[in-house]
């Protein structure tokens, strides 16, 4: 039974060990494809400094519409009392 715990122990050690410095290679060569692309790549085009429009909300509804949704979010309401 020892021998098994030392071995899971070792298998343990091995695959974090691995899983480590896979990462820490990962990091680095992040950095690198960074630097690179940062080097080749050109500068993207920087747009007018004008604020952007808002979408505007339509002024009126019509009244069917409105009538409908006041009737929708009482139903909803009476539904979902607490």
């Amino acid at each position: 039974m020892n021998e098994l715990m030392s071995q899971a122990v070792d298998l343990m050690i091995a695959g974090m060990g691995f899983v480590f410095v896979f990462l820490i290679i990962l990091v680095f060569a992040t950095g690198a494809m960074s630097k690179i692309i940062s080097r080749f790549a050109p500068e993207p085009a920087t747009p007018a400094k004008t604020p952007r429009a808002k979408p505007k909300a339509p002024t009126s509804v019509d009244p069917d519409t409105a009538e409908a949704i006041k009737k929708a979010i009482a139903q909803f309401r009476s539904r979902h009392k607490k």
